[in-house]
């Protein structure tokens, strides 16, 4: 059932990223353009997207259990740090420079465009670039692909 679950709700977030336009790199570099030839449609669905998560999160923190049974895992860390200013860089200049972030580039390798694709390895690589690190530093152990 979690499966089945996981599947439906990753595909109706993927739909809604494809029926906003998320899935575009010109429109998204055109909201990100503010000194150019400014596209602001895409803070609608910003707005959207705050107001769900603000009520999803505020539900969320009053349970201890999901809808389906299991244990409600919500980021407990407020403390903004090196690590979380220079990951968060790293993460708007990639959107910026590519149009592209995690979500909208998985929705679009169903395109069957290339350009997704080649985000979707340097994501990979970049991800696993850093559990190598923090591997290496000590910070964790080898990730075993289970949550």
């Amino acid at each position: 059932m979690p499966i089945l679950m996981a599947f439906i709700v990753g595909l109706v977030f993927g739909i809604g990223l494809i029926v906003s336009g998320m899935t575009d790199p010109a429109k998204v570099l055109g909201f990100l353009d503010l000194a150019g030839n400014w596209d602001p449609s895409l803070a609608f669905v910003m707005g959207g997207a705050i107001l769900v998560g603000l009520v999803a999160f505020r539900i969320a923190g009053r349970r201890e259990r999901s809808l389906l049974g299991e244990p409600m895992r919500l980021p407990s860390a407020t403390r903004i740090d090196r690590r979380l200013v220079l990951g968060s860089l790293a993460f708007g200049i990639g959107w910026g420079l590519a149009g592209y972030c995690p979500g909208p580039a998985l929705a679009s390798l169903a395109s069957g465009d290339g350009k997704p694709v080649v985000f979707a390895l340097a994501m990979v690589a970049g991800m696993s670039l850093f559990e190598l690190v923090e591997w290496l530093s000590g910070r964790s152990a080898p990730s075993t692909g289970k949550a």
